[in-house]
C-alpha cells in the first residue's frame, strides 16, 4: 500500500467514524420526534426546545454525515454519464469532479460560513424563540465543518485515484 492509499484510508476512516457517529441521532430523532407528538396531542403541552433539537439533530445528520455518504458513493449523481465508462475514466470523472466541482463549492462554503459562525460566537447567540435552544452558535458552526470534512474526504478520493491512474499495471509473471 502506497502512502498516498495509506493517507486516503485515514481520511476514508475520519469519515467513516464521524458518519457512524452521527447515525445514531436518527434514533434520538425519532425518539424526540414521537415525544413531541405525544406531548403536544396527548397532554397538550409543547416544549420550544423539543421542537428545536428535532431541526438541529437533522441538521447535524445532515451536514456531518455529508462526507461518509461521500465515502460510500451515497451521493445523487448523474449515473448516464458513469455507467458504460471503465474503472480508469470513472477514477479520470472522480478526479476532475473533485478538483473542479467538490473543492470549489466547500471553498465557497468555509468562506462565507467561517465569519458567519465567528460572528454567531461572538454574542454567544440564542434561538429567538423563548424556550429555545441557547446554544445557535454551535449549530451554525456545522456549516464549515461541513466543508472541511467533505473536502478532507474529496482529498482521499483524489489521492486514491491518483494512485489508480498512475499505478504500472504488472503483467503476468
Amino acid at each position: 500500500m502506497t502512502l498516498s492509499e495509506r493517507l486516503a484510508a485515514r481520511m476514508d476512516g475520519v469519515a467513516e467514524y464521524v458518519g457512524r457517529s452521527v447515525a445514531w441521532l436518527t434514533v434520538a430523532l425519532a425518539v424526540i420526534g414521537l415525544a413531541v407528538v405525544v406531548l403536544r396531542y396527548g397532554f397538550d403541552q409543547g416544549f420550544m426546545w423539543m421542537q428545536e433539537l428535532l431541526v438541529w439533530c437533522h441538521a447535524a445528520v445532515f451536514m456531518l454525515g455529508a462526507a461518509y455518504a461521500l465515502r460510500h458513493d451515497g451521493h445523487v449523481r448523474v449515473d448516464v454519464f458513469r455507467q458504460g465508462l471503465s474503472e480508469r475514466h470513472r477514477d479520470w470523472l472522480d478526479l476532475l469532479g473533485t478538483l473542479f466541482l467538490l473543492w470549489p463549492t466547500c471553498a465557497v462554503i468555509a468562506w462565507f460560513s467561517v465569519p458567519y459562525v465567528i460572528g454567531s460566537w461572538d454574542i454567544g447567540e440564542r434561538s429567538r424563540e423563548a424556550g429555545g435552544l441557547p446554544w445557535l452558535w454551535l449549530l451554525k458552526g456545522m456549516i464549515p465543518a461541513l466543508a472541511l470534512l467533505l473536502a478532507l474526504q474529496g482529498l482521499a478520493t483524489v489521492l486514491r485515484c491518483l494512485s489508480r491512474l498512475t499505478r504500472v499495471d504488472e503483467g503476468p509473471d
